[in-house]
C-alpha cells in the first residue's frame, strides 16, 4: 500500500487505523451478517452505533446536558438556511464576515428576508485576519461567526461574548481539533468531512431553548424534528455516522481534544516557522489570526506557484493547490494528517527554494 500525503481541504485525510477498521467491517459488521451500509437505520445494531457516537462526542467535548447532538444531512451549507429559519424572532441578526463561507451564510439569511447587520469584516484586507467586533448584541436574534476560514486560513483565537444573545458558529473546518466551551454557543454546526469523517453527515449541537422557537417550518428543516430522537423522521447517513464513531474512538486514543490540540499546534508551528524565515514562501495571514488547520502560502509569482504545485504533486503531495479564489498553495493539515507529512513538506519546500534562488 502506498498512501500519498493528502493536503485536501475536504473531503480530507482520515486516520489509517479508522480506514483499516472500516475495511475489516465492510462486508460484515461484527456479527450482524451484513455491512453497516445494508442494515436498517432502525435496527438495534445501528442504534447502538448512533448512541455510541453521540456519547463519545458528548464526552470529548463535555457537552452540557441542556444541549442536543444531532447528526443531519445537507452539509454546513444547509445550516446557512436552517439557522435563520429556526432562530428568527424580530428578524434582525448579526454576522461577522471573514471569508467565502460567512459571505454565503449572510446571503442565505438575506434570501429568507432577515435584516442582516454585518457587524465586522476583514474583506478590505482580503480576509487576512479575524476582525475585532464592537456591537450591541442585545438587539439581535443571534450572532453568527465562522470559527475557521478554510480558504483564507484564518481562525478565531478567542470567541466573542454575546451575553444572552445566542452565538452561532460554523465550525466545519476546525471542529474537534481542540477543546471547545460548548456553553458559550447557542448552536455549533460542522460538516464532518474535515476532521471527523466522510462527507455526508453534519453535526449540529444546539441548546434546548433554541429548539421549536418557530412554527410552520418545513418538517425536515425544523430542528425540533431531529431533536425527537424517538422518531428518527428520515434515514440518517448511516455509514458516515459509523465512520464518525470510529474517528471519535481514535480521538480518545490521541489523548482526547487536549491531546490532538497539542499535536495540531506542533504541526502548524513547524510549517509557520519555516514560512516566517523563508526567502521564497510567505504566509499572507496575520500572525494573530493564523489557522492551525489550513495554511495558505504564496511565492508572489503565479508561475512559480504553479511550478511548485507541479513539483509537490510529483513528489506525492496531493491537493496542495490553493483555492481558485485566492490562488497560491494551501496545506490542510487536519487532525489525521501525520506530523511526518509536515516534516516532509517543509523538507520539500526547502529543496525547492534552494533550486529556485
Amino acid at each position: 500500500m502506498t498512501r500519498i500525503y493528502n493536503l485536501s481541504a475536504g473531503p480530507a485525510t482520515l486516520p489509517v487505523e479508522v480506514l483499516e477498521q472500516v475495511q475489516k467491517d465492510l462486508v460484515e459488521y461484527q456479527d450482524a451478517g451484513m455491512s453497516v451500509m445494508e442494515m436498517s437505520h432502525r435496527s438495534k445494531a445501528f442504534q447502538a452505533i448512533m448512541d455510541d457516537a453521540e456519547a463519545l462526542m458528548r464526552q470529548l467535548l463535555s457537552v452540557p446536558e441542556n444541549y442536543q447532538v444531532l447528526f443531519l444531512q445537507g452539509g454546513a451549507s444547509l445550516q446557512f438556511a436552517m439557522v435563520p429559519m429556526n432562530l428568527k424572532k424580530s428578524g434582525k441578526v448579526a454576522y461577522v464576515d471573514t471569508g467565502s463561507w460567512s459571505t454565503k451564510a449572510i446571503k442565505e439569511a438575506r434570501v429568507l428576508g432577515l435584516d442582516v447587520d454585518v457587524i465586522s469584516s476583514s474583506k478590505d484586507a482580503n480576509y487576512t485576519f479575524i476582525p475585532e467586533i464592537e456591537a450591541d448584541y442585545s438587539q439581535y436574534d443571534y450572532v453568527h461567526i465562522t470559527s475557521n476560514n478554510t480558504i483564507v486560513g484564518t481562525e478565531y483565537q478567542e470567541f466573542p461574548d454575546t451575553g444572552y444573545t445566542p452565538l452561532v458558529a460554523d465550525f466545519s473546518s476546525n471542529f474537534m481539533s481542540g477543546p471547545i466551551d460548548v456553553s458559550k454557543f447557542g448552536i455549533i454546526y460542522a460538516g464532518a468531512q474535515k476532521n471527523l469523517g466522510p462527507a455526508g453527515v453534519t453535526v449540529v449541537i444546539i441548546r434546548d431553548d433554541l429548539i421549536g422557537l418557530n412554527e410552520g417550518l418545513s418538517t425536515m428543516l425544523d430542528y425540533k424534528t431531529h431533536a425527537d430522537k424517538g422518531s428518527m423522521f428520515n434515514t440518517p447517513p448511516t455509514f458516515a455516522i459509523y465512520v464518525v464513531q470510529l474517528v471519535l474512538k481514535w480521538l480518545e486514543e490521541q489523548g482526547g481534544l487536549s491531546g490532538i490540540a497539542e499535536k495540531n499546534k506542533a504541526k502548524a508551528t513547524l510549517l509557520y516557522d519555516y514560512l516566517d524565515q523563508s526567502d521564497l514562501f510567505k504566509s499572507p495571514v496575520r500572525k494573530d489570526s493564523r489557522s492551525l488547520m489550513n495554511v495558505p502560502f504564496i511565492t508572489g509569482d503565479a508561475d512559480l506557484d504553479a511550478k511548485f504545485i507541479a513539483y509537490a504533486t510529483e513528489k506525492g503531495f496531493a491537493n496542495i493547490k490553493g483555492h481558485r479564489s485566492v490562488g497560491g498553495m494551501r496545506a490542510s493539515i487536519y487532525n489525521a494528517f501525520p506530523h511526518q507529512g509536515v516534516v516532509e513538506l517543509v523538507k520539500l519546500m526547502r529543496e525547492f527554494e534552494e533550486e529556485n534562488k
